[in-house]
């Protein structure tokens, strides 16, 4: 199972739709492919009780034997500086390759690194935390005051989608991503990082976006028959039942796409 921006502790993450849809999958192997944790905001910190859960949810994966790997993203903390409190097992990595059944190599990075070396900058990464806080804040306010359901998008998720879709137009970020993997003599790239989630071959070789926990409530699954697949969407995780303890779970995947390697 590989998942990306979850950003537990921004108040954007929806961390209860997070351990609804892990209950519901439970996996061997857990790929994590960046920006997982979000906890740097400097108005107000935010660690929710559905941002714990869900890291205790992992954790209790990683004791009952499934192996997580984590790629930390631009928003991770340094795995030394994790708090106790979100801290689990992991094998912690910057770029990691998965192999499939039928021989396929595949990279696994979290995508920041086809960003342009001003938007990479540190101070770029915090300054967009800020930003987007600031804007959830209103947004909050907004949904309260409208009363819109909570699946529904409001105007402040569509003016960040919107701007999130300009600033990738035309797609050249997932031709460099594409173009790394390929100058490592690799047959594709499995990556998070744009919000954007995508699982087609239109370059070459196969270009693969978990999609994120913001927005698109998406994941990508090989379930060891070397087909990938991406799993979820928003109105799959809305309409899953209320968090339960993991144990007992059985996956039951809702599959919206799959591409053979």
């Amino acid at each position: 199972m590989f998942l990306s921006d979850l950003h537990l502790g921004a108040l954007s993450s929806h961390a209860e739709l997070v351990l609804r849809f892990l209950q519901r999958h439970p996996a061997d192997i857990y790929v994590l492919i960046g920006d997982i944790l979000d906890l740097w905001h400097p108005l107000l910190p935010h660690w929710t009780a559905q941002d714990q859960a869900v890291i205790d949810h992992l954790r209790a994966r990683a004791k009952a034997g499934a192996k997580l790997i984590y790629i930390r993203g631009n928003h991770d903390p340094d795995p030394s500086k994790i708090p106790p409190h979100a801290f689990f097992d992991a094998v912690y990595l910057s770029s990691y390759i998965h192999t499939t059944a039928q021989g396929q190599n595949l990279l696994v990075v979290h995508g920041d690194e086809a960003d342009s070396r001003l938007i990479r900058l540190h101070m770029m990464t915090r300054l967009g935390s800020l930003i987007d806080h600031g804007l959830r804040r209103c947004d909050r306010v907004l949904r309260k005051l409208s009363r819109r359901q909570p699946q529904a998008r409001s105007l402040i998720d569509r003016l960040v989608m919107a701007s999130n879709a300009l600033r990738y137009r035309g797609r050249a970020h997932e031709r460099r991503i594409v173009d790394l993997a390929r100058a490592k003599g690799l047959d594709g790239v499995i990556c998070g990082h744009f919000h954007i989630a995508a699982l087609h071959n239109h370059f070459g070789l196969t270009y693969a976006n978990c999609g994120d926990w913001v927005d698109s409530m998406t994941a990508i699954e090989d379930r060891g028959d070397g087909v990938l697949r991406r799993l979820g969407g928003r109105d799959y995780a809305f309409s899953l039942p209320k968090t339960r303890p993991f144990a007992g779970d059985a996956p039951q995947p809702t599959t919206q796409k799959a591409m053979s390697q």
